[in-house]
């Protein structure tokens, strides 16, 4: 007895377009227009296909650069994240660098955001490296610290 092939194997993937291969990976979660250009490399698709579906997708907004940098940006800030980080981040996910300043700058300020977890967590060292990790700037790191101890003696 004969059996078909699965729909997962290699064979058919293949015979889904390099659209539906797209609109697949943006129903997971939200993706910058270079991180759908890899994805579809890795799977095979030419640079002209790849080229025609990132249009397809801008032209109807499903794919937004803009868009994801302000999402992306939000989730990181709300899990903690920095300045430095965010932008790492968004870098790395080929978001441009335009982008990425706009998207930081509609982010509460850094200081503040440093300062709610200076008080969460106390302004000894393993906070300031805790911030250190997150990618938060040594200079915000140092003045926040040393704001909150200068309260304390107050």
């Amino acid at each position: 007895m004969r059996t078909r092939p699965s729909p997962s194997s290699a064979e058919g993937a293949s015979r889904v377009s390099p659209l539906d291969q797209a609109l697949g990976a943006l129903r997971r979660r939200e993706r910058s227009a270079a991180e759908v250009d890899r994805y579809l490399a890795e799977r095979g698709v030419g640079p002209d296909e790849r080229e025609d579906v990132l249009e397809t997708l801008a032209r109807t907004e499903l794919l937004d650069d803009r868009r994801f940098a302000e999402l992306r940006a939000r989730s990181l800030c709300e899990r903690g994240a920095g300045n430095d980080l965010v932008r790492h981040e968004l870098a790395r996910a080929g978001v441009a660098s335009e982008l990425v300043d706009e998207a930081i700058d509609a982010l509460p300020g850094e200081s503040e955001r440093a300062a709610r977890v200076v008080a969460r967590r106390g302004a000894g060292p393993k906070t300031a490296r805790y911030l250190a990790g997150k990618g938060y700037s040594d200079d915000v790191i140092r003045t926040v610290i040393a704001d909150s101890r200068d309260e304390s003696l107050g």
